[in-house]
């Protein structure tokens, strides 16, 4: 046995790993995860079911990899857009986001769908990102100018904030435009409003009073 052969053994079962993952989000474009099985998972990548267990323990272990992979990429969107919290680049944050959405939209309308979605792990891995995000953006808010004297539950209550406008803007654009919606405009507008409110909310926020 030569060298190669598992090297070349080891890259097909990745891309064949990597084909179940982008066929499961393919089938997730206009579903739920709980809408679509592991037969039709396995069968429109080219393999059969028994197959399937090879690169994943279940279809939910499958679907937290998804969760992972997208989240990969909101993450780095955040910590492209939290570098500089500040009032003048609440828009230059916002325009981070809006490339992101339009650049990788089926993975976002996934995550939406599926943080309140019925398959509980997804949901669980979900809720943990969003935490790990809040929990980053509480250390960088912590070595700011003006904020070292702020305790760290005030801290993560306006990390929270922040995080939570910029996951409510993705789900607004993801629809806007639509018949009912407001366009993408209106909706990265409202965003940018409620950035700037929290940080000079912050400004004058006085900790000793908490």
């Amino acid at each position: 046995m030569t060298k190669a052969e598992p090297e070349n053994r080891a890259a097909k079962k990745e891309r064949t790993r990597q084909a179940l993952l982008d066929t499961a989000m393919d089938l997730l474009a206009d579903r739920s995860f709980a809408g679509i099985s592991l037969r039709e998972v396995a069968r429109e990548a080219g393999i059969v079911p028994t197959a399937f267990y090879r690169h994943f323990a279940s279809m939910e272990d499958l679907g937290v990899v998804l969760v992972e992979e997208s989240m990969r990429m909101l993450r780095q969107m955040l910590r492209d857009a939290r570098r500089d919290p500040s009032p003048k680049n609440a828009g230059t944050s916002l325009d981070i986001l809006v490339r992101q959405v339009h650049s990788h939209e089926r993975e976002f309308r996934f995550l939406c769908r599926e943080r309140y979605g019925g398959i509980s792990e997804i949901r669980r891995a979900i809720n943990t990102e969003m935490r790990l995000f809040v929990s980053e953006l509480t250390v960088d808010l912590s070595r700011m100018a003006g904020l070292e004297n702020w305790r760290h539950d005030d801290l993560e209550i306006a990390a929270d904030l922040i995080v939570g406008v910029m996951f409510t803007a993705v789900v607004a654009l993801l629809d806007a435009g639509s018949p009912g919606y407001p366009s993408e405009d209106a909706v990265i507008a409202r965003a940018e409003k409620q950035l700037r409110l929290i940080i000079l909310g912050m400004a004058t926020w006085d900790p000793s009073r908490t």
